[in-house]
């Protein structure tokens, strides 16, 4: 393999996919990307075998080839490189030369048949959604996927297709059995042909956010193919393993009624929730919500540290409740709102919370309360 390939447009290249190369494995191959050079164009793989990227970028093409280079040592390399072409040459024993200059690199590669098999896809069956609406899907569950991985079916979010309703055709929802954060938008006017639901990995979720974030495109084109996911942006595709095996009836996590109904600032809310948490035990981060006519009392007692006490207005006509919740998670939850304000019900200390925020009835989060 012989190229002469333009420094920006490498090191673009080299940044999506080292983000998916693995930095240590059993598997030594998965730290490398493979580069392979066929009439004008050098296309670079790289994957973790649970989530897979390729790419390509034209060049003046002098001899085609592939080899394998490790993704994080030819990265950090090439972006130091001046804004430049820079030759690539391979050479015996599986050696990869860099020119730029007067400068020259020498980097130990691996045989393209080291590489594991790539995976593939043959569907043409790709729906158009808007990035914008799908990140902002991601961003909005992300955060309550589990990090159990005995749990392996929570380390993912399910992503649906809705059968009725005014406030979006496809749901995403994820959950760790503390907290469930669940929302509805529209995506578009094409529908996926899936039947049931899946699961789609939290890396996955990350490269797909990446991959939003570095397009300038009003569309990407998104498939579902056996058990995996089909991601296209311009050139850029991914493919993501799904998650095996069926999500949990979330809907039985969704409190109904509560009763208890809670108007409030979200900004008053939040910036209490994270002073009075600095008082609170360090590892559950406890707070205690004590609700009465127009006001919440926020207050923790840690007593290696102190405790803590605040007061914020309301509109609430109920009944007093005390209620103790996870500061983090609430923090979390609140983060992801981009309404003023907020509605919080509740019903007695042992039930569980449940949030929305107050002109968005499509985006709901759910929190199970906690013993002090």
């Amino acid at each position: 393999m012989e190229i002469i390939i333009p420094q920006k447009e490498f090191a673009e290249l080299l940044a999506k996919a080292q983000n998916i190369a693995e930095k240590k494995s059993s598997m030594p191959a998965l730290i490398n990307v493979l580069l392979e050079a066929e009439g004008d164009l050098l296309r670079i793989y790289a994957t973790d075998l649970e989530v897979s990227l390729t790419d390509q970028v034209e060049v003046e093409m002098k001899q085609p080839g592939k080899i394998g280079v490790n993704a994080k040592n030819l990265y950090e390399l090439i972006k130091e490189l001046r804004a430049e072409p820079v030759h690539l040459l391979a050479k015996e024993n599986h050696w990869l030369e860099i020119q730029q200059g007067k400068s020259e690199f020498h980097i130990v590669g691996i045989s393209a048949e080291e590489y594991p098999v790539f995976p593939t896809y043959a569907t043409k069956d790709f729906v158009t959604v808007s990035p914008n609406t799908l990140r902002e899907m991601i961003e909005k569950t992300m955060y309550s996927v589990s990090n159990d991985e005995s749990k392996y079916h929570l380390n993912g979010v399910y992503f649906e297709k809705k059968s009725n309703g005014t406030s979006g055709n496809y749901r995403m929802v994820a959950t760790d059995g503390y907290r469930l954060s669940l929302i509805d938008r529209d995506l578009g006017k094409e529908s996926f042909d899936f039947s049931q639901g899946v699961i789609i990995p939290r890396k996955g979720l990350m490269e797909i956010r990446k991959m939003i974030e570095a397009q300038s495109s009003d569309h990407i084109d998104v498939a579902v193919e056996g058990a995996q996911l089909i991601v296209k942006s311009g050139s850029t595709v991914l493919m993501i393993r799904l998650v095996e095996g069926r999500y949990p009836n979330y809907q039985q996590l969704i409190p109904n009624s509560l009763g208890g109904k809670v108007l409030l600032k979200r900004e008053d809310f939040l910036t209490s929730l994270k002073r009075v948490s600095l008082l609170s035990n360090q590892k559950s981060k406890g707070v205690t919500l004590t609700l009465s006519q127009g006001k919440m009392e926020i207050t923790s007692n840690n007593p290696e540290m102190g405790d803590a006490r605040e007061e914020i207005d309301v509109e609430y006509k109920g009944h007093k409740i005390a209620i103790a919740f996870n500061a983090r998670y609430i923090i979390d939850i609140l983060n992801s709102f981009d309404d003023d304000n907020v509605d919080f019900e509740v019903r007695d200390e042992i039930s569980p919370g449940l949030i929305r925020p107050h002109n968005d009835k499509g985006h709901t989060c759910v929190i199970m309360p906690m013993r002090i």
